[in-house]
């Protein structure tokens, strides 16, 4: 999450935040947060369609924080609602990587059933081929003799 939508939802100002992260640095090693390299940043500027980016005071490239970077800056925000804010972010956090967890799952039930159905097409296939050999032959045989009373 970008440190402007962060500090959006913690209801603070985004310099705020970035103030207390730079006076805990220590707590914030790379895996926890970034700062977005300049091709990320534009393609950022670029996808929220705003040609004036002073508007929205983009003098500065966003910083990200991963999952674990977000769950650290509830212990350097200690308001309520940024207690609050970091508990219902975690809940989000888990349901994403459930609906992670399960698309991966019906992703290999779905290779599962095209192997079967891979293996359905190549017995009727052969099924066909039975029956069209056996027309064949039916078509090839002359007519028997019957044995019996002729009346």
């Amino acid at each position: 999450m970008l440190d402007r939508d962060l500090a959006l939802l913690y209801g603070v100002e985004t310099r705020i935040l970035n103030q207390a992260v730079k006076r805990n640095i220590s707590r914030f090693p790379e895996d926890f947060m970034f700062e977005l390299n300049k091709s990320e940043f534009e393609n950022w500027k670029s996808q929220i369609v705003i040609s004036n980016s002073e508007k929205m005071g983009l003098r500065k490239i966003p910083t990200a924080f991963t999952e674990h970077g977000v769950l650290m800056l509830s212990s350097i925000l200690k308001s309520d609602k940024a207690i609050q804010t970091n508990i219902q972010i975690m809940h989000i956090f888990t349901k994403v990587r459930q609906m992670l967890l399960d698309t991966t799952e019906i992703k290999v039930d779905i290779l599962q059933i095209q192997k079967k159905l891979e293996n359905h097409d190549k017995n009727i296939e052969l099924v066909f081929s039975y029956l069209d050999e056996l027309t064949e032959k039916k078509e090839n045989e002359s007519e028997r003799v019957k044995i019996g009373y002729k009346k």
